[in-house]
């Protein structure tokens, strides 16, 4: 098992049952640090003809469905002969599908990508809700600037739950090791083998460091949906629920829970600042939950389609007063969540305006089971004349502070959304 010596084990720690509490092994060392990080699934290799089978036909979808036919100004003929030249040389097959990688990022929209095989199989996971891995059960946002991550959710039950781990809790360090530095995340490691531990440098809003000792446990779950009741001044019931992602097809069902768990409310608050989109498959009944109708269209080369929403009104959320909160973290389908409910006068948003990255992916399966996932449509909004684009999505009223600066009582963008719903 990788790691060194054993960690200190104190009373008030908390062990995983199917771990033995005299061996917990520390993870990671220095050792540990010098080894690949685990990543997807290692891909099938791949003969040099199907390489440049796969190559040309990568091309051919670019070449024909790519959302703006002048390729956002680059040179796309002359990229794909720089690497039609290396391709042609042969390659290692994972080396091969780097170069894919490349080669569609070199589009410069920051939204399409190509996945490998092994990649495919991650994110069809994710996607399924089966986030199967071994760490300490907390979801982190990265302070690149700060060289530091911030805690948005814990897992119940975790030992991050167990050992006082909250929302909006700086990380700092594990086992003496960045989390973050160099401008580089290094979510991995949190992660590792199971009933192996680490002592985690932790700095909650205010107060000064301190350290948790963990121990990891293997967990195949959801990316919980968050929700809880605001603390009012003058009594109202104010809901509170943080989308993480649209990347999860269980995030509408446990939506629909938490709302059903509210009842009837005077307000909600859907917080949307970290939400980096995912597929229309959440969005749509997502947004159903709220609104119904025609919310806009999405423009290809081609033409155009609607953006169809069949109301699922859970207790009274297709009226109740609705704030959104948004921020540079929400990105793609998480934009446009926030930007029909403005535009349709469903909802107000509060918070700092987003980048505008609203285009809408077109997915190619290829027979290796790699896939490309290309930007092949534009999102245009019923009533606004601006082009999300351009302009992102701009809230209602101005609110930021850094995700580890304040806690949930303290925060100041739930603060302005109360502002905008006439409460306290």
């Amino acid at each position: 098992m990788p790691g060194g010596s054993d960690l200190v084990i104190g009373p008030d720690v908390w062990v995983p049952p199917e771990c033995d509490r005299s061996a917990i092994a520390a993870y990671p060392t220095a050792a540990d640090l010098l080894e690949d990080p685990a990543g997807p699934p290692a891909s099938p290799p791949r003969a040099p003809a199907d390489q440049q089978a796969l190559f040309e036909a990568v091309v051919r979808a670019v070449s024909d469905d790519y959302v703006d036919p002048a390729f956002n100004g680059v040179d796309w003929p002359g990229i794909v002969a720089s690497h039609r030249a290396r391709v042609g040389a042969g390659m290692e097959t994972e080396t091969f599908y780097a170069d894919l990688r490349d080669m569609i990022s070199e589009l410069g929209d920051e939204h399409s990508y190509f996945s490998s095989p092994g990649e495919v199989q991650a994110e069809q996971a994710a996607l399924a809700g089966q986030n199967d891995f071994v760490g300490f059960g907390v979801y982190m946002l990265p302070l690149l600037e700060k060289d530091r991550a911030a805690v948005i959710a814990v897992l119940p039950g975790s030992p991050a739950e167990r050992g006082g781990l909250a929302q909006h809790d700086a990380i700092v360090a594990l086992n003496g090791f960045p989390l973050v530095a160099g401008g580089k995340s290094h979510p991995e490691r949190l992660r590792g083998p199971e009933c192996t531990g680490a002592v985690l440098t932790i700095q909650s809003p205010g107060q000064a460091p301190r350290e948790l000792t963990m121990v990891r446990q293997r967990f195949s779950v959801p990316l919980p949906v968050y929700d809880r009741q605001v603390p009012t001044a003058d009594g109202s019931r104010i809901g509170y629920v943080l989308l993480p992602t649209f990347l999860d097809s269980t995030v509408p069902q446990q939506l629909r829970d938490a709302l059903g768990r509210f009842g009837p409310l005077d307000a909600l608050i859907v917080d949307n600042r970290v939400n980096g989109g995912g597929s229309s498959r959440v969005l749509e009944p997502v947004l159903g939950l709220f609104a119904s109708g025609t919310m806009g269209h999405f423009a290809s080369r081609d033409g155009t389609r609607p953006l169809e929403i069949a109301a699922d009104p859970i207790e009274d959320s297709q009226t109740v007063p609705l704030v959104v909160l948004i921020d540079e973290g929400t990105v793609s389908y998480g934009e446009i969540f926030a930007g029909v409910l403005q535009d349709i006068g469903r909802a107000l948003l509060a918070g700092r305006t987003t980048l505008g990255n609203v285009e809408a992916l077109h997915g190619f399966e290829f027979t290796d089971g790699s896939e490309l996932w290309l930007a092949g449509e534009r999102f245009v909004p019923l009533h606004s004349t601006d082009d999300w684009e351009a302009t992102g999505i701009v809230p209602d009223a101005e609110a930021h502070a850094d995700w580890d600066t304040f806690t949930f009582e303290s925060d100041p963008v739930i603060a302005a959304a109360l502002g905008l719903l006439g409460h306290s």
